[in-house]
């Protein structure tokens, strides 16, 4: 279901089949696809074999499973099995290479039939409550591909929905330990879409905390092993020490997205 927020998580995503390859969405640089799978849902598939590689989807996973126990609005999350031969009938050389690249498990979220891109127009009011948690997540998840050029936000019924955390906890791919860079200042948070209309952040975070501190754990548990370079648990550990150390020390980057107003 689109945007359950259930209290607990459950100890794996739901794990669906590729059926069909329905068609790219070309707005992402990851290539993402419309994919159907054998529950008769359809899903938007980030592939394993893209540019980021696995990291990618680690962080999809991650953040938006926090997100969803922060009280979010975030689609559903599941596993999708790709058969390399899905790709044979594309006529593009570009999507067979992928997803050739790409056997076993991927990362799809729900499609959002209808759904609308973002706008925050400057005069257009925005719940500042709501507007201030997304802001504190995002920081907190380092997220920084949530700006005006590129929201990942979605209208959806009358709701404003989270979607893509591929850029999400960038420090991944560099070469010191996530954990180590967990309070770096990161300026191009500031770019956030929503800062504008946001509340206090220092209130958003007192609201969020206690629900983010106890799913962390959770949510590392929902990544498939083989998404995580040969060390699952060490993996796991550095992103749980990253997290705890931003919760932690939220005063920092809080203060941080205050100064850039």
């Amino acid at each position: 279901m689109p945007g359950s927020t259930a209290s607990e998580l459950d100890s794996s995503l739901r794990q669906v089949k590729a059926i069909r390859y329905v068609t790219p969405l070309r707005e992402g640089g990851s290539l993402p696809g419309l994919v159907e799978g054998d529950d008769d849902g359809t899903w938007v598939v980030k592939f394993r074999g893209a540019g980021q590689g696995p990291g990618a989807l680690v962080a999809e996973v991650v953040a938006g499973e926090l997100a969803r126990q922060a009280g979010l609005p975030v689609p559903e999350l599941v596993i999708v099995d790709v058969a390399p031969e899905l790709g044979q009938a594309e006529p593009d050389p570009e999507i067979q290479e992928l997803i050739e690249a790409s056997p076993g498990l991927n990362l799809g979220m729900d499609f959002l039939p209808g759904s609308l891109p973002f706008t925050l127009e400057p005069d257009e009011a925005f719940d500042p409550e709501l507007a201030a948690d997304v802001v504190f997540f995002d920081a907190l998840v380092t997220n920084i591909d949530r700006t005006p050029r590129n929201p990942n936000l979605l209208t959806w019924h009358g709701q404003t929905w989270l979607i893509d955390h591929g850029a999400a906890f960038f420090r991944q791919h560099g070469a010191a330990p996530l954990a180590e860079t967990a309070l770096n200042p990161t300026p191009i948070l500031r770019d956030h879409v929503l800062l504008p209309a946001a509340g206090p952040l220092a209130e958003a975070g007192e609201r969020l905390a206690p629900k983010l501190s106890e799913a962390i754990g959770p949510a590392l548990e929902l990544v498939p092993d083989e998404w995580l370079d040969g060390e699952p648990e060490a993996r796991r550990e550095d992103f749980r020490l990253h997290l705890d150390r931003r919760l932690a020390g939220r005063d920092t980057f809080v203060a941080e997205l205050e100064e850039g107003r």
